[in-house]
């Protein structure tokens, strides 16, 4: 079931308020929206909206790992 009201307002972003919010262009998330790829999101009519939590879950486990962060791992 979908929350209504200013909770589920503030927790939903279109493709300008991620821009504002997070260092992604628009055009970037229309690019993976074409794709199938990125963050999930919703589309309401002709918008596509972003939750914030699948924002973040998907900035969170889709890091870039580099050579020492790999060598870090090795040591343990």
């Amino acid at each position: 079931m979908v929350k209504k009201g200013k909770e589920f307002e503030k927790r939903m972003l279109g493709p300008a308020e991620v821009e504002e919010r997070y260092p992604i262009s628009k055009g970037t998330l229309a690019n993976w929206r074409s794709a199938k790829r990125g963050p999930k999101y919703y589309k309401v009519g002709r918008k596509a909206l972003y939750d914030v939590n699948d924002l973040e879950d998907f900035f969170l486990h889709n890091p870039v790992e580099t050579m020492d962060s790999l060598k870090g791992e090795d040591r343990e």
